[in-house]
């Protein structure tokens, strides 16, 4: 097994909505806001490549979304999703499966391109595209909160691709290619999060309910989040088990930061060592 990390470009969020109740005093520190509260963040994916399958986790924004849109989020930096695939050898046509996390906006929009004025196609068109049936159910018809985050051109026509299949691990599970699902209600409902066997080691992908290594701090929740008190209980949950088990995190969105360890100490679990993934073996 292979493990790349695909870069797609960096985005702006507003920092008090990404940090919640911490005050700017503190994490402007960490990642600091420009002249409209907006810091930057990544949009990281993970590439497997198990020899007989190319999984993909989840695949950025995309660029379908019209200028006024994009406008918002102020897209930036050299990279993009087809740039990376092609910096380690691959292309959209190579990989097999699409695990998607979640489906908001900045997870799932580059699994679609327009092709037309209302046409649209699989970016990866040999793929299967995964999801989650519960969570799949609250994104078609979202509530007023999160209705912003789920794009129908993004969601709707995985299904009429044909390419859509729903992930039937139980929590913990292994879905495929060893590879275990937890499932976290506390960010959006039933988000997957892949714990991933590399080298004798275990890799989590941390999407939302972990993204950047300053958010390994319990209190550190953000505002997008639909139940912050159970993203905190998730959260303690799965630090104290990469603590003790010695994971690896892995950050969708640190601007900097690719991976992490952490350990237990007398404030809680803390930061232990940060490194890129292709580090992965010295720590």
């Amino acid at each position: 097994m292979k493990l790349y990390t695909i870069d797609t470009g960096l985005f702006k969020l507003d920092g008090g909505a990404m940090h919640g109740v911490v005050p700017k005093s503190m994490w402007q520190k960490q990642n600091p806001a420009d002249e409209n509260n907006m810091c930057t963040w990544a949009m990281r994916c993970l590439l497997i490549d198990t020899g007989s399958s190319r999984i993909l986790i989840d695949c950025g924004i995309g660029d379908k979304q019209d200028e006024k849109f994009l406008g918002h989020y102020y897209l930036h930096g050299k990279d993009s999703l087809e740039k990376s695939l092609k910096k380690h050898g691959y292309s959209p046509a190579d990989i097999t499966d699409l695990f998607l996390t979640h489906l908001h906006f900045d997870h799932c929009g580059g699994a679609i391109k327009k092709t037309g004025e209302d046409a649209f196609a699989p970016v990866f068109e040999n793929a299967v595209y995964w999801s989650d049936r519960l969570h799949w159910k609250a994104a078609i018809k979202p509530n007023d909160r999160e209705k912003a985050s789920f794009l129908k051109e993004n969601i709707l026509p995985l299904q009429e691709c044909g390419k859509l299949s729903f992930v039937e691990a139980h929590d913990g599970g292994e879905w495929k290619e060893e590879i275990r699902i937890r499932y976290m209600q506390g960010h959006t409902e039933s988000m997957m999060l892949p714990l991933i066997p590399y080298n004798g080691r275990t890799v989590l992908y941390c999407a939302d309910l972990i993204p950047s290594a300053a958010h390994v701090s319990l209190p550190w929740v953000m505002a997008y989040d639909m139940k912050p008190l159970e993203t905190l209980s998730e959260k303690k949950e799965m630090l104290e088990a990469a603590a003790e088990n010695n994971w690896v995190l892995f950050f969708e969105h640190d601007p900097h930061i690719e991976c992490a360890t952490v350990q237990m100490t007398e404030k809680g679990v803390r930061i232990k060592s940060t490194f890129k993934l292709s580090e992965i073996d010295k720590h």
